[in-house]
């Protein structure tokens, strides 16, 4: 009995019983005969009976077990495709080899994303099986990026649609002239050859220009399925060896060579017309790897050099000139500029970028020179990271999908059943004439359409999230891009989500016109906030980073204090020009017997505003107060509108405190708040409210909303949240606006609109047409199809 061994990577382990236990499952399971897991390597070496077990149960009880097996993925562009079924069989393939975990191969986009175990299967075997289907791997050249590989092999299938459609017409044209006089003149039997001139112009179009059909056809069946080469093959091979026996005596009626060329150069012209649209249907993936800069001006030992982008590092300083693309991702060491990030965001408005600041690779510099510290290069990159996700989500499959899969694996088989019977009702049965039975014949076989199934749903999905990535909306898979259509319930997260998630101050009041009445002086309100930032300056406290904050945006000169001491929980004291300065709670003040000088009770309305108040006490005396506030976005509002305008409930999910909900909930137009939830309970309220069955889609930004975002049926993440929460979730938006939100959604309805409408047309057309091409009109004195307008 043969016995197979192998090597699986595990992930997970954290102890030498992490090991025990994998090993002890393992062994347990029915089939596998030795059983070794080393932590040390953190690999399990099987030896199993094949017939009992395969690599992939060995992988499912080791997930079961609560640990993985390391997996690698790679994109592999295919050519020689023709159909959705040609799709069906390399993936059937690619899931036959052994180590070889998923596999999804997408008709459109002609690539196969293949989830693979290193160490029992290279990239080489895989090429290999595809090979063994009848189909070829596309391999870069030495010195060739695989992008121009793949663009390379996409335009040369283009030219050689191009060059057999020239080819093609040449002939067909004179022939198709020739036989349409020959009817009219009857000149078939009156001129000797004539015929056989129709058959040599026929030739060479029917076996040098529709060879593709007879190669692709006979892969197909020889993988035990069916594609429309075979359809267009059995059609036309019928009108042309029909006519061959009527030319030379065998049969009786009329010759149709001009039938079976029009056809298959009608078919060669339809392929032509496909091989452009594919390449226009990946048009976003080559604007985003347009986008990347060549070359960048990198500055090393104090001399700046032009180097191709690749020889960049981690920690170059790289210097970015007006007008210049930022050729890494990095943060401004100096300099000040204005950056137009719309090729990434989607947003048009450029964004204000100085020391400290954070730059995406690719973006537009448009003002002042900038000088920035590459932070992420290569793969890493955020241009790199949102390609490698549009290419993904484009190769994934949506659910809605597998209908059109399931009934193009079926047509085929299920048109020839049609056309032979046809063939045999309208020659036997009605007795009609051999000529009109084959024409049907052909007809019934021209006219069926697998591939309207099969294009149906991946073309709008690559346009779908192509866009998406345009106005920097980028959709992990296409389940995302389809579930996320179908969402009724909105969950926002307040911190960084609706408000921008970092306190700023809001307003600065003079103790003496607490009434509320606008200042006499801005000089006295600059100057409360001058005394409060420079004895706050020496603190770390984000409200005091606020305060300082808003006086430097003002151009206040801050001054050094003296005997600087924080009160924890409470605020903070010092010495200022020689007067006792005390910055602080209300509860501070009233411990310390602080006159208030009225602004008691306006601190209290404050902070029923969400506001934190600080008290600014001089030499015992409060000279005033400064609002700090974590303001909402300026866009949240209208975003929040227009959700509801489109019939989504919208529902704010915090760990604040009820009051402070509240308050940002009303500003933002919000009614259904749910308030004081603990990080670890977010996930079940989003449970909760996907009891009754609607769709909820969560956003946030924070590591504490990760589970929440996984438990949603859509998880949408604010790109300028955490990792793990963009890791966790199905859609990231590159920029902060929650307007993307509102056209992630929007797109979602659009590209499943578009989807239906092209499924539901294509079932139409085979649907009404296939009867109509066998001929159920002609007996109500109906019009038979002609097989020439079948294949048009």
């Amino acid at each position: 009995m043969d016995r197979q061994e192998v090597v699986l990577p595990i992930k997970g382990m954290t102890c030498v019983n992490c090991a025990n236990t994998i090993e002890r499952t393992l062994k347990r399971t029915p089939g596998v005969e030795v059983a070794s897991v080393s932590y040390a390597s953190e690999k399990a070496t099987v030896t199993f009976d094949p017939t009992q077990v395969k690599t992939a149960d060995l992988q499912q009880r080791i997930a079961d077990a609560g640990y993985e097996v390391a997996t690698a993925k790679v994109e592999l562009p295919i050519r020689g495709m023709t159909c959705t079924n040609c799709a069906n069989t390399i993936e059937r393939a690619l899931k036959r080899t052994p180590g070889v975990a998923n596999a999804a191969v997408n008709f459109a986009s002609e690539k196969a994303s293949v989830e693979y175990i290193p160490g029992l299967v290279s990239q080489a075997d895989l090429a290999r099986a595809v090979a063994d289907a009848g189909y070829e791997v596309v391999l870069a050249r030495s010195g060739q990026t695989m992008e121009d590989a793949e663009r390379d092999a996409r335009e040369a299938d283009i030219s050689r649609q191009r060059k057999l459609l020239i080819i093609g017409a040449a002939f067909t044209a004179p022939l198709f002239a020739l036989s349409m006089l020959g009817d009219a003149f009857h000149l078939h039997g009156r001129i000797e050859g004539y015929d056989w001139l129709l058959f040599a112009l026929a030739v060479p179009v029917q076996f040098y220009v529709g060879r593709q059909f007879y190669v692709n056809g006979w892969k197909s069946r020889r993988n035990g399925s069916g594609n429309m080469d075979v359809l267009v093959a059995m059609g036309t091979s019928v009108a042309f060896f029909y006519s061959v026996l009527v030319m030379l005596g065998v049969g009786i009626g009329h010759v149709y060579f001009e039938t079976a060329a029009v056809i298959v150069t009608l078919i060669v012209l339809g392929k032509f017309l496909e091989a452009r649209a594919k390449g226009r249907a990946s048009e976003a993936i080559k604007k985003l790897m347009g986008l990347r800069p060549k070359t960048a001006r990198v500055v090393r030992g104090g001399v700046e050099s032009d180097v191709p982008i690749e020889d960049v590092l981690v920690a170059d300083v790289l210097v970015v000139r007006p007008g210049e693309q930022m050729p890494v991702d990095g943060i401004v060491v100096g300099g000040h500029s204005s950056v137009d990030e719309s090729m990434l965001t989607g947003e048009s408005l450029p964004v204000e970028k100085g020391l400290g600041d954070s730059v995406i690779g690719a973006t537009l510099n448009k003002l002042g020179m900038l000088k920035i510290e590459a932070t992420k290069v290569g793969a890493e990159s955020a241009l790199a990271q949102i390609i490698r996700m549009v290419e993904q989500a484009q190769g994934s499959k949506a659910p809605i999908q597998r209908l059109a899969d399931q009934i193009s694996s079926v047509f085929v088989p299920v048109v020839i059943t049609i056309a032979a019977l046809t063939f045999l009702v309208w020659y036997f049965v009605a007795g009609q004439s051999i000529d009109l039975a084959v024409l049907m014949t052909v007809a019934v076989l021209v006219i069926a359409c697998p591939c309207a199934l099969g294009l149906a749903t991946p073309t709008a999905i690559m346009v779908g999230t192509g866009k998406g990535a345009e106005l920097g909306i980028l959709f992990k898979n296409s389940a995302a891009l389809e579930r996320a259509g179908k969402t009724r319930v909105v969950v926002l997260d307040k911190t960084g989500t609706i408000t921008k998630g970092q306190p700023a101050v809001t307003d600065v009041i003079v103790a003496d016109l607490a009434d509320g009445q606008p200042a006499a002086s801005e000089r006295r309100q600059a100057d409360l906030l001058r005394v409060a930032a420079s004895v706050e300056q020496a603190s770390e406290h984000p409200l005091a980073e606020a305060i300082v904050g808003a006086a430097r945006e003002r151009g206040i000169v801050l001054q050094s204090a003296d005997r600087f001491m924080a009160i924890a929980g409470h605020g903070v004291e010092a010495s200022l020009d020689g007067q006792a300065v005390l910055v602080g709670t209300l509860k501070l003040m009233n411990e310390r017997h602080i006159s208030l000088n009225g602004v008691g009770p306006l601190a209290q309305r404050l902070q029923g505003e969400a506001k934190t108040t600080v008290l600014v006490a001089v030499d015992g005396q409060v000279a005033g107060l400064i609002a700090v506030a974590d303001t909402i976005r300026e866009t949240s509002r209208q975003a929040v509108a227009e959700l509801k305008q489109m019939g989504l409930e919208v529902v704010m999910l915090t760990g604040d405190n009820r009051q402070t909900a509240e308050s940002i909930a009303r500003q933002a137009g919000i009614g259904h708040v749910v308030a004081d939830v603990l990080p670890q309970d977010k996930a079940a309220k989003v449970k909760e409210l996907q009891q009754n069955g609607a769709g909820v889609a969560m956003v946030g930004d924070g590591i504490n909303d990760a589970p929440a975002l996984a438990q949603a049926d859509v998880g949408i993440a604010i790109g300028s949240g955490t990792d793990v929460a963009m890791a966790a979730a199905d859609v990231t938006l590159v920029s902060g606006d929650l307007h993307g939100v509102v056209r992630a959604i929007r797109l979602s309805r659009l590209t499943m609109r578009t989807i239906k409408q092209n499924l539901f047309w294509a079932f139409i057309y085979n649907l009404i047409l296939i009867p109509v091409a066998a001929g159920i009109l002609v007996p109500f004195n109906g019009p038979m199809l002609d097989p020439i307008l079948a294949a048009g």
